[in-house]
């Protein structure tokens, strides 16, 4: 599958906001001011898949001192620390139809190249207990449940140290 990947733009806000809408509950979901303000704070940390010029997924997230993920990240773009320790993911989302086609996987590639060649001690994110076993393949270690309560979910504290 002929898959690119590149930094997200402002025009591509309403297919950003469509394709987090469709993989996320409403409770969970980022809505379109959320996006606009990461797209404006660290879009160079925001990238998406496309596929023959249609957006089919992206992954992003801020940059931050801490080693975990607290919920107040998600409504606060400006929190983001250009300088900081530690690469987050806020979202890695994929449409439906394009799942289980190793999109996903790329994205996270890439995110984790990029982190690097930015000098980041490490990614950190949150996920539900049946997507463990997917960041593990990546070398994320689970710290456990996650104070986070984003969206009323059980979360868990995943970090992948260089």
């Amino acid at each position: 599958m002929n898959i690119i990947i590149r930094q997200a733009q402002l025009d591509d806000l309403d297919r950003i906001t469509f394709v987090e809408s469709t993989c996320f509950p409403q409770t969970e979901a980022a809505n379109k001011t959320q996006f606009q303000q990461r797209l404006l704070t660290f879009k160079e940390s925001f990238f998406v898949a496309e596929h023959y010029n249609q957006i089919i997924g992206f992954i992003n997230g801020a940059v931050i001192d801490e080693p975990t993920i607290s919920d107040i990240l998600f409504k606060q773009a400006d929190l983001h620390k250009p300088s900081g320790t530690y690469q987050t993911i806020f979202g890695l989302d994929i449409m439906p139809d394009y799942r289980h086609q190793g999109i996903a996987i790329k994205l996270m590639n890439h995110m984790i190249d990029y982190a690097k060649s930015t000098k980041r001690k490490g990614v950190i994110l949150t996920c539900k207990e049946n997507l463990i076993p997917f960041y593990n393949q990546f070398g994320y270690v689970n710290h456990g449940i996650s104070e986070s309560i984003h969206g009323g979910a059980i979360w868990y504290d995943m970090i992948l140290l260089f």
